[in-house]
């Protein structure tokens, strides 16, 4: 397993951090996302610390995505269409 690194902008990386834990604990069942239940799983192997790094890692790769094509967010894949 690689380790995780601390590198780029602190805020961002805690405001990533801080939308992948309310993702993960906060959002009703009436909103479940694929990307949620994967970040469960994780974190049921891994625990929950790492499991919401990975989380705000895939939360940073779709927004950038995202923000590249213009597609918007389907809740119910975890990715864009």
């Amino acid at each position: 397993m690689t380790a995780i690194s601390r590198e780029g902008d602190n805020r961002l990386r805690g405001l990533l951090y801080e939308a992948a834990t309310v993702l993960l604990t906060r959002t009703s069942a009436r909103t479940e996302s694929s990307l949620k239940s994967w970040g469960l799983k994780l974190a049921e192997r891994l625990g929950f610390k790492r499991a919401a790094v990975a989380v705000a890692r895939k939360l940073a790769v779709i927004m950038h995505s995202m923000l590249r094509t213009g597609e918007v967010f389907n809740a119910s894949t975890g990715a864009t269409i």
